[in-house]
């Protein structure tokens, strides 16, 4: 299966859209990861504390290895006086913290914004790690890792960056069921959908807010990075002062991006691909860049969402493989 790009390839300087890439996995050692990806692209490996690797030298900016734990890696920074008690003792809680992070927290692999027709190589970084022994989300009943997708918007206009809203709502349901989610991260709260109050007004024919609106009513529904479909980057990003009033969450980080959370990481598995979650991203774009279709599909998604009967018994899936794919 091909990498393909979106209908929307470019930015609104007329640039290639880039997208950033977060892998996570366990399986092989902070070094051994880094000097993979190293090896691969030509890049420096420069250590940032105990459980931090930085990677220079990509045109597109620094990669980064890290262990997915941020107290851990607050402790793998500081320096400590191992002749003290307090310097010992610190040594001691990091021990345990390690010992536990080795067996529950994985290793993160983070790209930086890439041009979006450099993902192949990402694609054979995925097949290299695999290759030395990295494990995945179903390796192990507790490895609730995922794959983080972070593409740049085509552009920064409030209709365009409604009509994804919209187009990811209507097809949630389709990329949840494609995904096949692991329990491992089913059970957890990071992946959670918009709430269905939430997907009503975004199926409303009439609702194209002004951006203020828009970033209220998201924040309003959904005051949490836990979503699918992050949109807290792109808004703080916007908007920061807005996003920062009401959620003072020092991990959402401001990008011209959004942020796409679904995706196992089966990094173990080689009928897993990188191409899989991407292409199923794609309809999202495709949906959106197509108003006529896409104002179709919102109205056939609001009589669904407003159909009791429809939504115990129908199949919202089904009807998304039927009308409303570009495929």
């Amino acid at each position: 299966m091909g990498l393909r790009l979106p209908a929307r390839a470019e930015n609104a300087q007329g640039e290639p859209r880039r997208i950033g890439v977060e892998l996570e996995m366990n399986g092989l050692t902070l070094d051994q990861l880094s000097e993979l990806v190293a090896d691969y692209l030509s890049l420096t490996v420069k250590p940032n504390g105990r459980y931090e690797r930085v990677l220079s030298g990509d045109p597109a900016g620094d990669w980064g290895v890290e262990l997915d734990f941020r107290l851990l890696k607050e402790l793998g920074r500081e320096e400590r006086d191992r002749g003290t008690f307090s310097g010992e003792l610190g040594d001691s809680a990091e021990e345990v913290l390690k010992w536990l992070a080795d067996s529950l927290v994985p290793m993160e692999l983070v790209s930086p914004p890439l041009p979006m027709t450099r993902l192949d190589e990402v694609e054979e970084i995925i097949r290299r790690l695999r290759a030395a022994g990295a494990k995945g989300t179903s390796d192990r009943l507790i490895n609730a890792f995922g794959m983080q997708l972070n593409p740049e918007v085509p552009e920064e206009k409030t209709g365009t960056i409604t009509a994804y809203l919209k187009a990811f709502s209507c097809l949630y349901d389709w990329l949840y069921a494609r995904a096949d989610i692991n329990l491992s991260r089913q059970v957890t709260h990071y992946i959670d959908p918009y709430p269905t109050d939430y997907r009503r007004l975004l199926a409303r024919a009439d609702y194209w807010p002004d951006q203020s609106q828009l970033i209220d009513d998201y924040l309003a529904h959904n005051p949490s990075r836990n979503r699918a479909l992050d949109m807290l980057p792109l808004f703080a990003h916007l908007d920061e002062p807005r996003v920062r009033q009401q959620l003072d969450d020092p991990l959402i980080k401001a990008r011209p991006a959004f942020h796409y959370r679904l995706p196992d990481c089966e990094i173990h598995r080689p009928d897993w691909t990188l191409a899989l979650a991407w292409n199923d991203w794609l309809e999202v774009e495709a949906l959106a860049a197509d108003a006529p279709r896409l104002a179709d599909c919102c109205r056939s998604y609001h009589e669904f969402l407003a159909d009791p009967l429809d939504r115990w018994f129908g199949d919202w899936v089904q009807q998304v493989e039927d009308r409303w794919l570009r495929r």
